[in-house]
């Protein structure tokens, strides 16, 4: 009964470990995803010049989750135009953040790029969006050196942890 236990603590211990590594490399995955929609967004409004609530729809459809589920929020609110585009746009950011993996500084970033949304001509919209991307670009060489620091030390704390555990208790 001891045995299984220990080896029960030892597997709980040691997935803990993977799956904070895992937030860890999931985190410049995510921010890969958003700096390619907020490309396509890009793209959509100069070249497409397709209405907003239209290119979140097409951005919806092409990008994996969650971030599909950002855009199609965003674009029902903006179909429903019960709001302003800042007030749908941080609605949506809202909902969907907590399944992301994203820290603050990328929230920050994109509730400014939020307000400057749909207020301006196509070419003060595309600096904007070039400045969201720049600073995104920052917070994912951030989040990729954060990764190759402590990743592998996580995992190992995770079975060490489980290790000591099962030490101690027994």
């Amino acid at each position: 009964m001891k045995l299984l236990g220990a080896i029960i603590i030892l597997v709980a211990a040691t997935w803990t470990g993977f799956e904070a590594a895992r937030h860890l490399s999931e985190r410049p995955r995510q921010l890969r995803q958003l700096k390619a929609a907020l490309q396509a967004l890009e793209a959509e409004i100069m070249y497409g010049h397709v209405p907003l609530h239209e290119a979140a729809i097409h951005l919806a459809k092409q990008m994996p989750k969650p971030l599909t589920w950002f855009f199609e929020g965003f674009a029902k609110k903006l179909i429903d135009g019960e709001t302003s585009v800042k007030q749908a746009w941080d609605k949506s950011l809202e909902e969907v953040w907590k399944f992301t993996a994203l820290k603050q500084g990328e929230q920050e970033v994109l509730k400014q790029f939020g307000e400057t949304l749909g207020q301006h001509d196509r070419n003060a919209q595309q600096k904007h969006i070039i400045l969201a991307l720049t600073h995104l670009e920052r917070e994912e060489s951030e989040a990729r050196e954060k990764q190759a620091r402590y990743e592998k030390m996580v995992k190992s704390l995770g079975f060490l942890t489980g290790l000591l555990l099962v030490i101690l208790l027994m």
